[in-house]
């Protein structure tokens, strides 16, 4: 199945006065100042902000409702010598969260017991049999990272054995909120902080940022502890504005310096460290190799095996328990990507019997022996394919466990909340989300989610849109420019990488490479540009582009090859002159 051809959609140009003097001010390239003041970055002054955040950027403590209350409650505990269960989840971003805090708990001296679920034994999120976990521990506090603000039944529970119980979370609230002691969510609808784009370890930082200080440690002191914030934040593809782009951009830089025994087992294991340079002076590692190459690491021990081990990795200080710790995470990613291979060649054999695209615009897929680890990551390589909403169940006699996936404009955890009477329980956001569903009400939940997504969906061209910042005369995509536009990251969901297209190019030279990617060569007036676009060979005849003019849409990027560098372009499409562009609202 081909994946829809896109359509493409140019910003409007921006003011060149602007732009210009930005480029005056600043020094920069006037094509990287052309993006920067059509993402409404007009002033020097604010300009220098983006590119270069500051300490003063990072979250405010003071602004998140509830996390004084939290913090005098933690602090008591530790007073009091109360041993604190800190519970976490599976995934990268419960992980990191939870070992920020526990570490930072235990400089503090406070007794703590550190737990995240195993996906399979424990199920997702706060539950009762994990408050008798913590009670047997003899805590008189339990305190949730990046989960807890559905968990009713369990905050009561604990509440009744004696328990206090902080809520840390980012997801979005249900109606009602947990009665705990204290609920740390700058999603709920009461919190004006302006913080609702932190992920689960970001809030966490937050609370340890506001422990800290008022123990004595200057602010300065937490930087280095932003390595797992970014870690969880690349991860978890919340938005990278507003305070997230200083949290990533400082902890990316802590990341490659990190003195976490853990980390640098793992860093090592997937060979990211600079060759031959000390740790102390490691570069930033870039987001995009946090993202898909450590990330998946951490994920797969929860999807695969038993996230403990990911925990006692991160929090590990003894050097050759990390290394097997790390081999171990490096050995469940390769099965894990096995698993994902044929789980998603099975989805893709019932789209093919099956997919109908004028009356699916949400799809719901189910089978047998998927493992429920990986459904979620194959549900986004669905929507990739289908560029409709996705939610993929795996069925284990008459019980199913689901992970959805979204396309932009279609808000997915407030469209499967309106089917909750067919589910047994769901969570997520906006564009994740993960439910059980029992067998017989499978076909309720598809039927319901169809319509759904058709009703939210009426009126949408369902093709996958490419947002283009900038026309780019190829001459101009210089080795400079490519090297400065790498201060326009970290780049994720809120600040996608720019994208640019040109018009009307001579190719000069085009094949295939790999499996399925399309490599081609452009005449660039000062010289010859190259490009290549993974998996577009998949979509487009390479033998149709020989000699062929043609317009280009792509990402600038530097390609470094046996020691010599110059300007690539990453195509993520290529077509016919003079298409239609849309104007992107």
């Amino acid at each position: 199945m081909k994946p829809p051809a896109p359509r493409w959609s140019l910003r409007p140009a921006p003011d060149p006065d602007v732009a210009r003097r930005l480029a005056e001010e600043l020094g920069l390239p006037a094509a990287m100042c052309a993006v920067l003041a059509g993402r409404g970055i007009a002033t020097p002054d604010a300009a220098r902000s983006f590119l270069r955040p500051l300490p003063d950027d990072l979250p405010d403590p003071s602004r998140i409702r509830d996390l004084d209350r939290a913090a005098r409650r933690i602090r008591s505990a530790i007073d009091l010598g109360e041993p604190i269960f800190v519970h976490g989840d599976y995934d990268v971003d419960g992980v990191c969260a939870a070992a920020l805090l526990t570490g930072w708990l235990r400089r503090l001296g406070a007794t703590v017991h550190a737990f995240v679920p195993h996906r399979m034994r424990d199920g997702y999120d706060l539950s009762p049999k994990t408050v008798e976990r913590a009670r047997q521990t003899g805590a008189g506090l339990l305190v949730t990272v990046d989960c807890g603000i559905v968990a009713h039944e369990a905050v009561d529970r604990a509440a009744e054995a004696g328990l206090d119980v902080i809520v840390t979370d980012h997801h979005t609230p249900s109606g009602t909120l947990p009665a705990a002691h204290a609920v740390v969510n700058p999603s709920r609808a009461d919190d004006t902080s302006g913080y609702g784009m932190l992920c689960g370890a970001g809030v966490a930082f937050a609370l340890v940022s506001h422990l800290a200080e008022a123990a004595g440690h200057p602010r300065e002191s937490l930087l280095p502890d932003l390595d797992l914030v970014a870690l969880a934040t690349v991860a978890d593809l919340v938005p990278l504005e507003g305070p997230n782009r200083a949290l990533v951009r400082y902890g990316l830089r802590a990341f490659g310096r990190t003195r976490r025994v853990g980390l640098r087992a793992l860093i090592d294991v997937c060979e990211l460290a600079e060759p031959g340079v000390p740790p102390d002076e490691q570069p930033a590692i870039p987001a995009g190799r946090v993202g898909f190459v450590l990330a998946p690491r951490i994920n797969a021990v929860g999807r695969m095996g038993d996230a403990d081990d990911a925990l006692r990795l991160l929090l590990s200080e003894n050097v050759g328990e990390a290394k097997a710790l790390a081999r171990s995470l490096d050995d469940l990613n390769r099965r894990r990507r096995e698993e994902d291979r044929r789980t998603l060649d099975e989805a893709l054999a019932l789209l093919a019997e099956d997919f109908d695209p004028e009356r699916d615009y949400g799809v719901v897929l189910a089978g047998e022996g998927w493992h429920p680890g990986v459904i979620g990551i194959v549900a986004s390589r669905v929507v990739e394919r289908i560029h409709r909403p996705v939610i993929m169940v795996a069925l284990d006699g008459e019980e199913g466990r689901g992970s959805a996936r979204s396309i932009p404009g279609f808000h997915l955890h407030d469209a499967i909340g309106a089917l909750s009477d067919h589910l047994e329980r769901f969570g997520g956001h906006a564009q994740a989300a993960g439910l059980d569903v029992r067998r017989d009400r499978l076909d309720d939940l598809r039927r319901g989610f169809r319509k759904v997504a058709r009703i939210r969906l009426a009126g949408e061209d369902l093709r996958p849109r490419i947002r283009i910042d900038l026309e780019l005369a190829p001459r101009d995509a210089t080795l400079e420019f490519a090297d400065r536009a790498r201060w326009l990251g970290p780049h994720g969901i809120g600040n996608p990488r720019p994208v640019f297209m040109s018009r009307n190019v001579q190719v000069l030279d085009v094949r295939e490479v790999g499996t399925g990617h399309l490599k081609l060569r452009i005449d660039a007036g000062h010289g010859s540009l190259d490009g290549i676009g993974f998996g577009l060979a998949e979509r487009i005849d390479p033998a149709t582009l020989a000699g062929a003019r043609v317009d280009v849409a792509y990402q600038l990027a530097v390609n470094e090859w046996r020691g010599r560098r110059s300007p690539q372009m990453k195509l993520l499409d290529v077509r016919d002159p003079g298409g239609d562009v849309e104007t992107a609202s």
